[in-house]
């Protein structure tokens, strides 16, 4: 990847579109945004390839992100909380369980920053 200099932060190009970066919300995404939706999504499409491998029924899963930054360390993100809602008609606790597990083991972004970042993971039941 290539990042180049913009007026008010950085972009850089992939095959499906631009992406642009800045500590300033008007010019771009800022930094700590990406991150956090790194962890986010990628443990939501490790969890749904999990689920599906153990055949699970699903019909969907939102991620939520709650964020703890400390100021006096850069704005340091210090914890990231991810609640999945997981919409389906029936629950097993157990199975949930082990998919929260794997997909913690199998998450690269999560294995990438948890010695830096506290990660925590919960699953919830949005009943269909």
């Amino acid at each position: 990847m290539e990042f180049k200099m913009t007026e008010g932060g950085f972009t850089t190009d992939f095959e499906y579109g631009s992406l642009n970066i800045s500590g300033n919300e008007q010019y771009g995404f800022r930094p700590y945004q990406l991150l956090v939706s790194s962890v986010a999504v990628c443990s939501g499409g490790v969890l749904r390839k999990v689920l599906e491998k153990m055949r699970y029924p699903f019909e969907d899963i939102t991620v939520k992100a709650e964020i703890e930054r400390n100021e006096e360390e850069a704005n340091r993100v210090e914890k990231i909380e991810l609640t999945f809602h997981i919409q389906t008609e029936k629950w097993d606790e157990a199975k949930i369980e082990k998919a929260m597990h794997l997909t913690r083991k199998n998450c690269s972004m999560v294995q990438s920053v948890q010695n830096s970042i506290e990660v925590v993971e919960r699953a919830e039941w949005v009943k269909l």
